[in-house]
Protein backbone atom coordinates (compact mmCIF):
# COMPACT_ATOMS: atom_id res chain seq x y z
CA UNK A 1 0.00 0.00 0.00
CA UNK A 2 1.82 3.08 -1.31
CA UNK A 3 -0.87 5.67 -0.69
CA UNK A 4 0.46 9.12 0.21
CA UNK A 5 -2.08 11.63 -1.12
CA UNK A 6 -5.71 11.22 -0.16
CA UNK A 7 -8.66 13.28 -1.39
CA UNK A 8 -11.87 13.47 0.64
CA UNK A 9 -14.77 14.60 -1.54
CA UNK A 10 -17.59 16.10 0.50
CA UNK A 11 -16.74 18.02 3.66
CA UNK A 12 -19.85 17.59 5.79
CA UNK A 13 -19.78 16.21 9.34
CA UNK A 14 -18.26 12.83 8.46
CA UNK A 15 -16.21 14.06 5.50
CA UNK A 16 -14.47 16.58 7.77
CA UNK A 17 -13.80 13.86 10.34
CA UNK A 18 -12.37 11.48 7.71
CA UNK A 19 -10.12 14.24 6.39
CA UNK A 20 -8.76 15.18 9.81
CA UNK A 21 -8.30 11.57 10.97
CA UNK A 22 -6.35 10.80 7.79
CA UNK A 23 -4.18 13.91 8.16
CA UNK A 24 -3.63 13.15 11.86
CA UNK A 25 -2.05 9.85 10.80
CA UNK A 26 0.43 11.51 8.49
CA UNK A 27 -1.20 11.58 5.06
CA UNK A 28 -1.47 14.65 2.83
CA UNK A 29 -5.19 15.31 2.42
CA UNK A 30 -7.04 17.37 -0.17
CA UNK A 31 -10.59 18.30 0.83
CA UNK A 32 -13.03 18.92 -2.02
CA UNK A 33 -16.45 20.51 -1.89
CA UNK A 34 -18.69 22.33 -4.35
CA UNK A 35 -18.01 25.91 -3.21
CA UNK A 36 -15.98 28.07 -0.85
CA UNK A 37 -18.87 28.44 1.59
CA UNK A 38 -18.98 24.66 2.13
CA UNK A 39 -15.21 24.60 2.56
CA UNK A 40 -15.32 27.42 5.12
CA UNK A 41 -17.81 25.38 7.13
CA UNK A 42 -15.47 22.39 6.89
CA UNK A 43 -12.58 24.46 8.23
CA UNK A 44 -14.73 25.45 11.21
CA UNK A 45 -15.65 21.80 11.85
CA UNK A 46 -12.01 20.77 11.71
CA UNK A 47 -11.01 23.55 14.11
CA UNK A 48 -13.54 22.12 16.59
CA UNK A 49 -12.13 18.60 16.16
CA UNK A 50 -8.70 19.60 17.44
CA UNK A 51 -9.69 19.93 21.14
CA UNK A 52 -11.64 16.66 20.88
CA UNK A 53 -8.48 14.83 19.77
CA UNK A 54 -6.56 16.46 22.61
CA UNK A 55 -9.20 15.44 25.16
CA UNK A 56 -10.13 11.99 23.84
CA UNK A 57 -6.79 10.80 22.42
CA UNK A 58 -4.38 12.85 24.54
CA UNK A 59 -3.03 14.41 21.35
CA UNK A 60 -0.66 17.35 21.79
CA UNK A 61 -1.24 20.84 20.40
CA UNK A 62 1.67 20.22 18.04
CA UNK A 63 0.10 16.98 16.71
CA UNK A 64 -3.28 18.55 15.95
CA UNK A 65 -1.66 21.63 14.39
CA UNK A 66 0.54 19.44 12.18
CA UNK A 67 -2.53 17.44 11.13
CA UNK A 68 -4.32 20.66 10.20
CA UNK A 69 -1.29 21.76 8.16
CA UNK A 70 -1.51 18.58 6.06
CA UNK A 71 -4.97 19.62 4.83
CA UNK A 72 -5.61 21.65 1.69
CA UNK A 73 -9.00 22.74 0.37
CA UNK A 74 -10.36 22.88 -3.19
CA UNK A 75 -13.59 23.71 -4.96
CA UNK A 76 -12.07 22.54 -8.28
CA UNK A 77 -12.37 18.74 -8.50
CA UNK A 78 -9.55 18.29 -11.02
CA UNK A 79 -7.16 20.22 -8.77
CA UNK A 80 -8.29 18.31 -5.68
CA UNK A 81 -7.56 14.89 -7.20
CA UNK A 82 -4.57 15.53 -9.45
CA UNK A 83 -2.14 13.74 -7.05
CA UNK A 84 -4.69 11.41 -5.41
CA UNK A 85 -3.82 7.80 -4.70
CA UNK A 86 -7.24 7.34 -3.11
CA UNK A 87 -10.45 9.39 -3.26
CA UNK A 88 -12.92 8.88 -0.41
CA UNK A 89 -16.36 10.08 -1.48
CA UNK A 90 -18.64 11.48 1.23
CA UNK A 91 -21.19 13.42 -0.84
CA UNK A 92 -24.94 13.38 -0.03
CA UNK A 93 -26.79 10.04 0.02
CA UNK A 94 -28.71 10.79 -3.18
CA UNK A 95 -28.22 8.44 -6.14
CA UNK A 96 -28.26 11.08 -8.94
CA UNK A 97 -25.80 13.30 -7.02
CA UNK A 98 -23.38 10.43 -6.44
CA UNK A 99 -23.72 9.18 -10.03
CA UNK A 100 -22.98 12.64 -11.46
CA UNK A 101 -20.03 13.01 -9.08
CA UNK A 102 -18.49 9.69 -10.17
CA UNK A 103 -18.95 10.54 -13.85
CA UNK A 104 -16.98 13.76 -13.30
CA UNK A 105 -14.41 12.12 -11.02
CA UNK A 106 -13.71 9.34 -13.53
CA UNK A 107 -12.90 11.97 -16.17
CA UNK A 108 -10.42 14.01 -14.10
CA UNK A 109 -8.73 11.54 -11.70
CA UNK A 110 -5.36 9.99 -12.61
CA UNK A 111 -5.45 6.41 -13.86
CA UNK A 112 -3.79 5.17 -10.63
CA UNK A 113 -6.50 6.58 -8.35
CA UNK A 114 -8.66 4.22 -6.28
CA UNK A 115 -12.23 5.36 -5.52
CA UNK A 116 -13.99 4.52 -2.23
CA UNK A 117 -17.52 5.48 -1.20
CA UNK A 118 -18.36 6.27 2.41
CA UNK A 119 -22.06 5.65 1.72
CA UNK A 120 -23.87 4.01 4.62
CA UNK A 121 -26.99 2.97 2.70
CA UNK A 122 -26.05 2.59 -0.97
CA UNK A 123 -24.08 -0.24 -2.58
CA UNK A 124 -20.89 0.11 -4.63
CA UNK A 125 -22.39 -1.87 -7.53
CA UNK A 126 -24.90 0.98 -8.00
CA UNK A 127 -22.07 3.31 -9.04
CA UNK A 128 -19.39 0.95 -10.37
CA UNK A 129 -20.14 1.68 -14.04
CA UNK A 130 -20.35 5.44 -13.42
CA UNK A 131 -16.77 5.45 -12.08
CA UNK A 132 -15.34 4.16 -15.36
CA UNK A 133 -13.00 1.95 -13.27
CA UNK A 134 -15.17 -0.61 -11.47
CA UNK A 135 -12.20 -2.80 -10.55
CA UNK A 136 -10.71 0.14 -8.59
CA UNK A 137 -13.90 0.98 -6.72
CA UNK A 138 -15.38 -0.20 -3.40
CA UNK A 139 -17.00 1.08 -0.21
CA UNK A 140 -15.12 2.38 2.84
CA UNK A 141 -17.63 3.21 5.56
CA UNK A 142 -16.84 5.00 8.82
CA UNK A 143 -18.95 5.60 11.91
CA UNK A 144 -19.57 9.09 13.28
CA UNK A 145 -16.95 10.32 15.78
CA UNK A 146 -14.43 8.36 13.76
CA UNK A 147 -11.51 8.92 16.17
CA UNK A 148 -13.43 7.13 18.98
CA UNK A 149 -15.73 4.76 17.05
CA UNK A 150 -12.87 3.62 14.86
CA UNK A 151 -14.56 1.08 12.63
CA UNK A 152 -13.82 1.00 8.90
CA UNK A 153 -16.10 -1.32 6.95
CA UNK A 154 -14.46 -2.18 3.63
CA UNK A 155 -17.00 -3.71 1.24
CA UNK A 156 -16.19 -4.86 -2.27
CA UNK A 157 -18.58 -5.47 -5.13
CA UNK A 158 -18.33 -8.39 -7.53
CA UNK A 159 -15.97 -6.48 -9.85
CA UNK A 160 -13.52 -5.09 -7.27
CA UNK A 161 -9.91 -6.18 -7.75
CA UNK A 162 -8.82 -8.17 -4.67
CA UNK A 163 -5.51 -6.27 -4.55
CA UNK A 164 -7.46 -3.01 -4.27
CA UNK A 165 -9.61 -4.55 -1.51
CA UNK A 166 -6.47 -5.56 0.43
CA UNK A 167 -4.81 -2.16 -0.12
CA UNK A 168 -7.82 -0.27 1.25
CA UNK A 169 -7.94 -2.58 4.30
CA UNK A 170 -4.26 -1.69 4.89
CA UNK A 171 -5.00 2.01 4.45
CA UNK A 172 -7.82 1.83 7.00
CA UNK A 173 -5.41 0.33 9.53
CA UNK A 174 -2.83 3.01 8.70
CA UNK A 175 -5.26 5.77 9.79
CA UNK A 176 -5.99 4.14 13.14
CA UNK A 177 -9.09 2.17 12.18
CA UNK A 178 -10.10 -1.38 12.94
CA UNK A 179 -10.52 -2.64 9.35
CA UNK A 180 -13.61 -4.82 8.89
CA UNK A 181 -13.70 -6.75 5.58
CA UNK A 182 -17.08 -7.44 3.96
CA UNK A 183 -16.80 -10.02 1.20
CA UNK A 184 -20.31 -9.55 -0.19
CA UNK A 185 -22.46 -6.49 -0.69
CA UNK A 186 -24.93 -5.95 2.12
CA UNK A 187 -27.31 -2.98 2.40
CA UNK A 188 -26.44 -1.31 5.71
CA UNK A 189 -23.10 -3.11 5.86
CA UNK A 190 -22.46 -4.75 9.28
CA UNK A 191 -22.94 -1.77 11.59
CA UNK A 192 -26.19 -0.40 10.23
CA UNK A 193 -27.61 -3.89 9.65
CA UNK A 194 -27.36 -4.25 13.44
CA UNK A 195 -27.99 -0.66 14.54
CA UNK A 196 -30.88 0.55 12.36
CA UNK A 197 -33.41 -2.05 13.57
CA UNK A 198 -32.61 -1.03 17.17
CA UNK A 199 -33.10 2.68 16.45
CA UNK A 200 -36.29 1.98 14.47
CA UNK A 201 -37.74 -0.08 17.33
CA UNK A 202 -36.94 2.62 19.89
CA UNK A 203 -38.58 5.33 17.79
CA UNK A 204 -41.72 3.23 17.31
CA UNK A 205 -41.97 2.63 21.10
CA UNK A 206 -41.81 6.41 21.57
CA UNK A 207 -44.39 7.34 18.93
CA UNK A 208 -46.78 4.67 20.24
CA UNK A 209 -46.51 6.23 23.69
CA UNK A 210 -45.28 2.98 25.22
CA UNK A 211 -42.49 4.69 27.18
CA UNK A 212 -40.52 7.93 27.22
CA UNK A 213 -37.02 8.52 25.84
CA UNK A 214 -35.18 8.06 29.15
CA UNK A 215 -37.03 4.88 30.10
CA UNK A 216 -36.33 3.28 26.73
CA UNK A 217 -32.63 4.18 26.89
CA UNK A 218 -32.35 3.11 30.51
CA UNK A 219 -33.87 -0.30 29.68
CA UNK A 220 -31.37 -0.93 26.90
CA UNK A 221 -28.37 0.27 28.94
CA UNK A 222 -29.18 -1.79 32.04
CA UNK A 223 -30.12 -4.95 30.16
CA UNK A 224 -27.16 -5.02 27.76
CA UNK A 225 -24.45 -2.99 29.51
CA UNK A 226 -24.35 -0.60 26.55
CA UNK A 227 -22.88 2.85 27.34
CA UNK A 228 -25.67 4.61 25.41
CA UNK A 229 -29.28 3.91 24.63
CA UNK A 230 -30.86 4.28 21.19
CA UNK A 231 -31.94 7.92 21.66
CA UNK A 232 -28.48 8.93 22.87
CA UNK A 233 -27.14 7.26 19.72
CA UNK A 234 -29.67 9.14 17.58
CA UNK A 235 -28.40 12.42 19.06
CA UNK A 236 -24.92 11.54 17.74
CA UNK A 237 -26.25 10.40 14.35
CA UNK A 238 -28.24 13.63 14.12
CA UNK A 239 -32.01 14.04 14.25
CA UNK A 240 -32.12 15.48 10.73
CA UNK A 241 -30.63 12.24 9.39
CA UNK A 242 -33.12 10.19 11.43
CA UNK A 243 -35.97 12.34 10.11
CA UNK A 244 -34.88 11.97 6.47
CA UNK A 245 -34.75 8.18 6.81
CA UNK A 246 -38.13 7.94 8.55
CA UNK A 247 -39.75 10.35 6.07
CA UNK A 248 -38.48 8.33 3.11
CA UNK A 249 -39.78 5.09 4.64
CA UNK A 250 -43.15 6.72 5.41
CA UNK A 251 -43.49 7.93 1.83
CA UNK A 252 -42.47 4.56 0.41
CA UNK A 253 -44.82 2.50 2.60
CA UNK A 254 -47.66 4.90 3.49
CA UNK A 255 -47.30 3.69 7.10
CA UNK A 256 -49.25 5.98 9.46
CA UNK A 257 -46.96 5.36 12.45
CA UNK A 258 -43.92 6.35 10.42
CA UNK A 259 -45.75 9.50 9.26
CA UNK A 260 -46.50 10.32 12.92
CA UNK A 261 -42.87 9.71 13.83
CA UNK A 262 -41.59 11.94 11.01
CA UNK A 263 -43.98 14.68 12.14
CA UNK A 264 -42.83 14.30 15.77
CA UNK A 265 -39.15 14.56 14.82
CA UNK A 266 -39.82 17.62 12.68
CA UNK A 267 -42.12 19.62 14.96
CA UNK A 268 -40.67 18.75 18.38
CA UNK A 269 -37.00 18.62 17.48
CA UNK A 270 -35.88 19.94 14.08
CA UNK A 271 -38.19 23.00 14.04
CA UNK A 272 -36.97 23.86 17.55
CA UNK A 273 -33.30 23.58 16.58
CA UNK A 274 -32.84 20.40 18.62
CA UNK A 275 -30.70 18.48 16.12
CA UNK A 276 -28.63 16.36 18.52
CA UNK A 277 -25.13 16.70 19.93
CA UNK A 278 -24.14 19.09 17.12
CA UNK A 279 -26.49 21.80 18.44
CA UNK A 280 -26.19 20.96 22.15
CA UNK A 281 -29.72 19.59 22.38
CA UNK A 282 -31.69 16.72 20.89
CA UNK A 283 -33.38 14.05 22.93
CA UNK A 284 -30.92 15.11 25.67
CA UNK A 285 -29.10 18.37 26.41
CA UNK A 286 -25.28 18.62 26.12
CA UNK A 287 -22.80 18.72 27.67
CA UNK A 288 -23.61 16.52 30.66
CA UNK A 289 -26.62 14.67 29.24
CA UNK A 290 -28.95 13.01 31.72
CA UNK A 291 -27.88 9.46 30.72
CA UNK A 292 -24.37 10.22 32.02
CA UNK A 293 -25.67 11.01 35.54
CA UNK A 294 -24.42 8.43 38.06
CA UNK A 295 -28.00 7.86 39.26
CA UNK A 296 -29.52 7.43 35.76
CA UNK A 297 -29.46 3.63 35.91
CA UNK A 298 -30.70 3.44 39.48
CA UNK A 299 -34.31 2.77 40.53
Amino acid sequence: MNYKNITVAGSGVLGSQIAFQTAFHGFQVSVYDINDEALDQAKERIEKLKPRYQKDLNATQEQVDEAQNRLSFYSDLAEAVKEADLVIEAVPEVVPIKTEFYNKLGDVAPEKTIFASNSSTLLPSQFADATGRPEKFLALHFANEIWLNNTAEVMKHAGTDMNVFDEVLDFAKAIGMVALPLHKEQPGYILNSLLVPLLDAAEILLVRGVADVETIDKTWMIATGAPKGPFAILDVVGITTAYNIVKAKAEATGNDELKQLANLLKTEYIDKGKLGTATGEGFYTYPNPRFEDPDFLKG
